[in-house]
């Protein structure tokens, strides 16, 4: 029996082959995806039980669950689902459009230029009193805006005759060590109370996610990914090397800029919304690679279920824990990620 089976639509104009395989694999994750997320929606200082939790995802249980369960716990776990989903697929694309497994969004300094947007905001707009003297909600903005200027800057700078994967990463790196310093300097030189703050923004966290930040996020991601799904067959040509993929009639370096930048609107919006959560674009690519192998046609899907089940479980850890102290996410996922990524680095010593 062939693990492929061929779907078409539209008096066959459009076709796709699936793995049989890859779809099962997607449907466990979805399930699971699904019940980290009423699981985590019920727990907390007042535990909800899922069954009741359901209940008030379809209007019913009582005015004190419907009020912890729609108001306080539902936004952050959907801003957190999206932000690892997001965070998942940016890695998947730029891990196939470098060619390098140990590539991530942190690499290229994108997540760095976000954070020195947002201290650079905490810092300059704030008063003698540490009050800001513009709205906190154009915080995401700012981070958007950095994280946008410095992958525009990094391809810059690593344009010659073309972009080429390594001149990509080698000033990617430098770029963030550089993103990494100057916030550091704006740290130093700013409110010792706006420091501590973005301090927690850039290790990353869902803390004080509204339905407005929620009603920006999904249109959003959704949009991103229904884009990166469109162009994982272009990833998986380029995987092949810049001669073969131009060999058959694919324009390397125009989908690389495409690539890029839908990768960037990706850990741009996560970043702006939940901050500098690390390692997710790094692990979740390696786990779905090993689940369903390196075709980007079921990678990408299979990674972004693992990206949203990551953050939402490094979430509810953090809140529950460690309770009444909430600890950011992207402490936990850089404390799973960082041995993560030392034994990805002792695997492939020899490649």
């Amino acid at each position: 029996m062939s693990q492929f089976k061929s779907l078409r639509l539209f008096k066959d104009r459009v076709s796709f082959l699936i793995d049989q395989r890859a779809a099962a694999i997607f449907a466990g994750l979805l399930v699971t995806a699904f019940a980290v997320f009423v699981i985590s929606t019920g727990l907390g200082d007042m535990d909800i039980s899922p069954l009741k939790v359901l209940a008030v995802f379809f209007g019913g249980g009582s005015d004190m669950e419907r009020l912890v369960v729609q108001s306080f716990r539902l936004p952050r776990i959907i801003v957190a689902l999206m932000v690892g989903v997001s965070l998942a697929v940016a890695g998947g694309l730029l891990q196939g459009m470098i060619r390098n497994p140990l590539a991530s969004p942190d690499i290229l300094g994108i997540t760095g230029g976000a954070s020195v947007a947002v201290v650079g905001f905490l810092a300059v707009f704030s008063d003698d009193k540490n009050a800001l003297t513009v709205s906190i909600e154009w915080m995401p903005v700012a981070a958007f805006a950095g994280a946008s200027l410095v992958a525009f800057l990094v391809y810059f700078l690593s344009w010659k005759n073309g972009v080429s994967p390594v001149r990509l990463v080698l000033i990617g790196i430098g770029i963030s060590a550089m993103m990494q310093a100057l916030t550091t300097l704006m740290m130093i030189m700013g409110p010792i109370y706006r420091a501590s703050q973005a301090n927690i923004w850039i290790t990353g966290t869902v803390y004080g996610s509204t339905w407005g930040n929620v009603a920006v996020l999904v249109p959003w991601t959704v949009v991103m990914l229904l884009i990166a799904f469109i162009l994982s067959r272009n990833v998986n040509v380029q995987e092949l090397g810049e001669d073969i993929a131009t060999g058959v009639g694919g324009h390397v370096q125009r989908q690389r800029f495409v690539l890029l930048l839908v990768s960037t609107a990706l850990v741009a919006s996560s970043v702006a919304f939940a901050g500098g959560i690390g390692f997710v674009g790094l692990m979740a690519p390696h786990m779905a690679r090993r689940l369903v192998g390196s075709a980007f046609g079921a990678l990408l899907p299979v990674s972004a279920l693992i990206g949203g089940i990551l953050v939402m479980l490094a979430d509810l850890v953090g809140r529950t824990m460690f309770s009444p102290l909430e600890v950011p996410a992207g402490v936990f996922t850089a404390g799973i990620g960082a041995p993560y990524f030392v034994y990805l680095l002792f695997k492939t010593r020899n490649s």
